[in-house]
C-alpha cells in the first residue's frame, strides 16, 4: 500500500500549517488523522434529523460529545458557534461552515450561498473554514467564483479551507448520479484544482443499472471499493481527503467502511449522524472504537515511514 499523504508532504503557509497541525496532531486521534463532528444538518435538513434522539437538538449535546469523545473539531454554522461555543472555547476546535442551504428547493440547480465570512471564522477562533461546493450543478460557475473569494480571504488570514465537494444537479444525475465513482473522483480533483487544503467526499458506489450512464472509461472499470477510494485519494493529489459518514447505519457496516477507507489512505472522517443520532454513552463507545482504528493506522504509517527512511 502506498504511504498515505500527510501534512508533512504539503507546502503550506505557516498559518495554515499551524492550524492543520493542531487539528491533525494536537486534538482528536492525533498522528496525522482527523475526526470531525459536523452539526450543519439542522440547516441542511431541518429538525427531522434530531427526532431519533431528541437530546441531539441541543448543540451542547454535540459539543459534549466532541469534547469527551476526543474529536479533532466540531463543524458549526455561524449562529450555533456564536450561541453555544463559549463554554467550550479552546477545548473543542472549531471549523466554521460559512455557506449552506436548506433541502426545500430541489437539487436540480443546487447552490450554497455564503452566510458567514472568513472574518467571522477568525473572530470566533476557528482553526479552519468549511465550504460546500456543488460539483456539476448548473450554477457551478457562481459556486467557483464564490469559492475563489473565500479561498483568497482564507489565504490572507492563514486559515485552511475544507471543501465539502458534493456532486449535485440534473446534469450529474444524467451521468450516473452523485455517488458514482465518476462523480466522486471528479469532485476530489476539482477540490485540488480550486485550491482546497482538505476535501470531504462521500464513499463512491458502483451501480450496475447505471453503468451505461457513466462517462468513459468509468463505464468500463471494474474496481473494488478500496481501489475506487485509492483513485479518489490520488485524484485529490496534495489535498487531504476525509470521508463523509452520511446517514446513520449499523455498527459493523460503519466499521467496515472505516477499514476500507483507511486501507485506501484517507486522512480521516467527518461523521455526524452516525454519532449524535445515538444515545450519549453509545456514541462515546463508537467514537472510541473508530479513534482506536485511526490511531492504529497512524502508528503503522509512522513505522513504515521510519523503515523506508532507514532503507
Amino acid at each position: 500500500m502506498k504511504r498515505p499523504l500527510t501534512l508533512e508532504d504539503l507546502d503550506l503557509p505557516v498559518g495554515k500549517k499551524t492550524r492543520l497541525y493542531r487539528l491533525f496532531y494536537k486534538y482528536g486521534p492525533g498522528g496525522g488523522k482527523l475526526m470531525v463532528l459536523p452539526i450543519d444538518q439542522g440547516l441542511e435538513h431541518g429538525p427531522r434529523d434530531f427526532f431519533v434522539n431528541p437530546d441531539s437538538a441541543n448543540p451542547e449535546f454535540q459539543l459534549r460529545l466532541a469534547l469527551e469523545g476526543g474529536f479533532s473539531a466540531i463543524a458549526f454554522q455561524v449562529g450555533l458557534a456564536e450561541k453555544y461555543l463559549r463554554t467550550f472555547a479552546g477545548k473543542v476546535p472549531l471549523i466554521l461552515k460559512i455557506n449552506g442551504k436548506t433541502e426545500i428547493p430541489p437539487d436540480d440547480e443546487a447552490f450554497s450561498p455564503c452566510n458567514a465570512s472568513v472574518e467571522d471564522a477568525v473572530r470566533l477562533g476557528a482553526d479552519a473554514v468549511g465550504y460546500t461546493c456543488y460539483v456539476g450543478s448548473p450554477r457551478q460557475d457562481e459556486d467557483f467564483i464564490q469559492f475563489g473569494r473565500v479561498r483568497r480571504e482564507a489565504e490572507r488570514a492563514g486559515l485552511p479551507v475544507i471543501m465539502w465537494a458534493y456532486p449535485r444537479g440534473k446534469h450529474m444525475e444524467q451521468k450516473g448520479g452523485r455517488d458514482s465513482f465518476y462523480a466522486v473522483d471528479y469532485a476530489a480533483r476539482i477540490a485540488q484544482e480550486l485550491g482546497a487544503d482538505v476535501v470531504k467526499v462521500n464513499i463512491p458506489k458502483f451501480n450496475e443499472e447505471k453503468r451505461a450512464l457513466y462517462p468513459k472509461p468509468y463505464n468500463e472499470l471494474k474496481l473494488t471499493a478500496t481501489e475506487m477510494l485509492e483513485h479518489v485519494v490520488a485524484s485529490a493529489g496534495r489535498t487531504l481527503v476525509i470521508i463523509s459518514g452520511g446517514s446513520k447505519r449499523g455498527d459493523e457496516a460503519l466499521f467496515d467502511d472505516v477499514r476500507t477507507c483507511l486501507e485506501a489512505g484517507v486522512a480521516g472522517f467527518i461523521f455526524g449522524r452516525n454519532f449524535w443520532q445515538r444515545r450519549f454513552g453509545e456514541a462515546l463507545e463508537v467514537a472510541g472504537r473508530i479513534t482506536k482504528m485511526l490511531q492504529e493506522t497512524a502508528g503503522r504509517a509512522t513505522v513504515e515511514k521510519s523503515v523506508a527512511g532507514v532503507r
